[in-house]
């Protein structure tokens, strides 16, 4: 099992000497990725319900620092070379397809091919309209819109012709390493499911209960079945809240949140699930606070799900 970072891209904690120190730091500690999250602009009112927290709030204020990812990654990878690079997640419809095939591209040239493209369709009606894409439509625009970045991907005359886009021969040169990018497609929803099997090569769960990660796979497992794809062929992923106490959480507690006990537990679970990846979020109280946790984690828990 990868263990993975999620990059201190809003907040006050969001600074070029932060995100620095703390890839640097998450490499050394032996860290497999680093990710980085995705809005462009933050609307003043936000209608759109969010879907990850029980009140349906969008945690920070407008005027919030939220580095852009793609922009944070290239800084990242500079001063890394192992750890993989990762979207958690790119919201596709923030950006046409053809000039996010080529962001990604050239930080997957840069960084000696160590992109993955975490994508979703997102869910903010406001901020998705802004920037130019249908958000009744975006299933079908994402869907349209990944076909076109691995065309893109994969040769020197890529040409499409489709419901949103339509181009005829293009190049995006430099290509990716390997003239594709790994793309783990985010949501939990039947067309998500439906897209992960179509279209992705991993599903990335965001914030899933492990019984809910469980029911997930079983659904994933079931749309392979009815599209004749492999489920073998896809990674599984989670995106959690990391939250290390010294004594044991109660009965509500959310996965990955209590002793190092309980949270071994949980990641046993995700791995018997055959989970590959499992990304962390934790507080962002400052640099010091962050980087402690992933440290206790490492010397404390990693060990234990070690070859």
């Amino acid at each position: 099992m990868d263990f993975g970072c999620h990059l201190p891209v809003f907040g006050p904690i969001a600074t070029r000497d932060n995100v620095l120190a703390f890839a640097r730091r998450m490499e050394a500690l032996g860290y497999d990725s680093l990710w980085a999250s995705d809005h462009v602009a933050l609307p003043h009112t936000i209608r759109s319900r969010y879907p990850y927290s029980e009140t349906g709030q969008f945690p920070l204020p407008a005027d919030a620092n939220f580095l852009e990812p793609l922009t944070t990654l290239a800084l990242v990878a500079g001063v890394t070379e192992r750890v993989r690079l990762g979207t958690t997640i790119l919201v596709l419809p923030h950006r046409h397809p053809v000039l996010a095939a080529k962001m990604l591209a050239t930080l997957d040239h840069l960084s000696g091919g160590r992109v993955i493209l975490g994508a979703g369709v997102g869910w903010m009606r406001e901020e998705i309209e802004l920037l130019g894409a249908p958000f009744d439509g975006r299933g079908a625009w994402s869907d349209e819109a990944i076909r076109i970045m691995r065309a893109c991907w994969a040769t020197e005359r890529a040409s499409h012709h489709g419901r949103f886009f339509s181009f005829d021969e293009v190049s995006i040169a430099p290509l990716p390493v390997r003239r594709a990018i790994p793309v783990w497609i985010g949501g939990h929803t039947p067309s998500a499911l439906k897209r992960v099997v179509a279209l992705g090569d991993g599903w990335h769960a965001a914030f899933p209960s492990v019984d809910a990660l469980e029911n997930g796979i079983a659904l994933l497992r079931e749309e392979c079945a009815r599209q004749g794809r492999r489920f073998e062929e896809l990674t599984l992923s989670v995106r959690a809240g990391l939250s290390i106490r010294p004594t044991p959480a109660g009965p509500d507690r959310k996965p990955l949140q209590g002793s190092p006990d309980q949270i071994a537990s949980d990641l046993r679970r995700y791995q018997d699930l055959g989970v590959h990846t499992v990304l962390f979020e934790t507080r962002l109280r400052d640099l010091e606070d962050t980087v402690g946790i992933y440290e206790t984690f490492a010397r404390d828990i990693r060990p234990r799900f070690s070859a």
